[in-house]
């Protein structure tokens, strides 16, 4: 089964996006202001000026300027010591590597401007800044990409998620956060699954296994979107034996690996184990162990026991903040309850596979081969990162804008609802409207909470539907020329801390 074109973004469209990005640039926020991000910046810093991995002096300077504000700074990252006697960092060497060569642009910059040549001036932070946003164009560029590979007309969905999204908040307003480099190593990773499941060949899988070593880089619980294409492989190259019940898709599963199947195993594997060794030697120097830091397994329940409150919660939840992102996974369901003939058979002389229910016995038509699965190992993705993000103590992320350990789905988004507007697509003209506008709504109200958190118009702790409803269709648009005016010509302004 393969997922070949058949149709895809004219030029037109990728100049657009092109120009779009270029144009929004202005919009960036070359500034760190959080811990998360001044770890994550800390190991880029510290290996390209010190050539180890001791933050003492990243975390001393920021906080010194007083930079690094929140509660328990210092205790966590200038007193506390891991077992091997370095401060803590509980991020990841992922987006040093991936910010390292706008850093080296940054460090030309410093010296060709007579900026301090430390690591920590202007030229250095807006170099992560901008890398970030790139990142985070590039994950829709990719996503695009994918939406072709699938037959589907992807450049509104793009777009919708660009502005509907947490992602437009971690590309300009925050970009040194790893979200943005997050959604860029996820979307790599499904565009190169796309690719290789057309052959599974030991290079292929080899390419496969090494994105997925940085995205893990990028953000650890990134790891498990290495499911799906998991899934995907033993459906495909598996011989028969359990039975599959995906996306409302049930049919047979493997047993055991066809003769042969092992090698792009072996391959993935090698691959994934090299390319992760930065990562592994860090745990090593860092925690003494092939792993994060002791405290981090504290902060999870493996049960899961948050994963309903993470979507639904109506100060936290992440429908309530994305709505936009319910419209998309309900779209990759619609993708997978729509079969071919060609998508009926999972391949050669295997059994054939059958939808669950009767309705979706009809002949469908302009859906490539293999759509079906896929779509069903997108929602296992999803699941998975549901899962995470209800397992995780601080399931909430109160603080930060929006649900963001979910911005590393935004390809998989971006896919689902390009899938739910041609699932509208033979629906009568008004029902097609009525989408438009939901769809207008909801990334208004992301654009809209971007700006109120950004204000300090709203509790940065929690949502206030109604409160936060009122703001956005009555005192944002009386703001707005002042806001704009500000954002464009005295950006410093909105960093004052809020009181309520």
């Amino acid at each position: 089964m393969s997922s070949r074109p058949l149709a895809g973004p004219t030029r037109r469209q990728w100049i657009v996006l092109v120009c779009l990005f270029l144009l929004s640039l202005p919009a960036v926020t070359p500034r760190l202001y959080s811990s998360d991000e001044i770890q994550y910046f800390a190991y880029l810093r510290s290996l390209w000026f010190d050539r180890d991995l001791s933050f003492e002096n990243e975390y001393r300077h920021f906080y010194d300027l007083g930079i690094a504000k929140s509660e328990g700074f210092r205790e966590t990252f200038l007193e506390m010591k891991t077992d091997t006697g370095r401060r803590i960092n509980f991020g990841t060497i992922g987006c040093a590597i991936l910010w390292s060569p706008f850093y080296a642009v940054g460090d030309l910059v410093a010296r060709a401007t007579g900026a301090p040549v430390d690591g920590f001036s202007k030229p250095y932070i807006a170099a992560v800044a901008y890398a970030s946003a790139v990142y985070g164009f590039l994950s829709l560029l990719l996503a695009l990409a994918c939406t072709r590979r699938l037959g589907l007309n992807g450049f509104g969905a793009v777009l919708a998620i660009w502005f509907g999204t947490p992602l437009l908040f971690y590309m300009y307003v925050a970009p040194p956060f790893s979200h943005a480099t997050s959604a860029f190593s996820v979307a790599l990773f499904v565009y190169t699954w796309l690719r290789v499941r057309d052959t599974w060949s030991p290079r292929g899988a080899a390419a496969l296994g090494a994105v997925g070593a940085l995205m893990t880089m990028v953000r650890e619980q990134d790891a498990f979107f290495v499911f799906g294409p998991m899934l995907d492989f033993l459906v495909l190259e598996g011989r028969p034996g359990w039975r599959l019940v995906v996306g409302g898709m049930v049919g047979r599963g493997p047993r055991r690996l066809k003769a042969g199947a092992w090698k792009p195993v072996l391959a993935a594997a090698a691959a994934f184990t090299i390319t992760f060794t930065p990562q592994a030697a860090a745990y090593i120097v860092l925690n003494g162990h092939l792993g994060p830091h002791a405290s981090v397994g504290h902060k999870m329940n493996w049960m899961g026991v948050h994963s309903v409150e993470v979507l639904f919660s109506p100060e936290h939840g992440y429908f309530v903040w994305t709505p936009l992102a319910l419209i998309a996974i309900a779209g990759l369901f619609a993708l997978a309850r729509q079969p071919t003939p060609d998508d009926l058979r999972a391949g050669g002389d295997e059994e054939p596979i059958e939808p669950a229910w009767g309705p979706l016995r009809r002949r469908m038509t302009a859906v490539p081969r293999g759509n079906e699965l896929i779509a069903s190992c997108l929602i296992v993705m999803v699941a998975l990162q549901i899962y995470i993000g209800g397992s995780v103590e601080s399931w909430t992320v109160a603080g930060g804008f929006g649900q963001r350990r979910f911005v590393a789905l935004t390809s998989i988004l971006v896919i689902g609802l390009a899938a739910a507007a041609r699932a509208l697509a033979p629906s009568p003209v008004a029902v097609r409207r009525a989408g438009a506008a939901i769809i207008a709504l909801a990334v208004y109200w992301n654009v809209a909470l971007t700006a109120a958190f950004s204000i300090g118009l709203m509790d940065r702790q929690k949502l206030e539907p109604r409160r936060n409803a009122y703001d956005a269709f009555v005192t944002l648009p009386r703001m707005a020329p002042d806001l704009i005016y500000r954002y464009l010509f005295d950006r410093a302004s909105f960093y004052q801390r809020h009181e309520r």
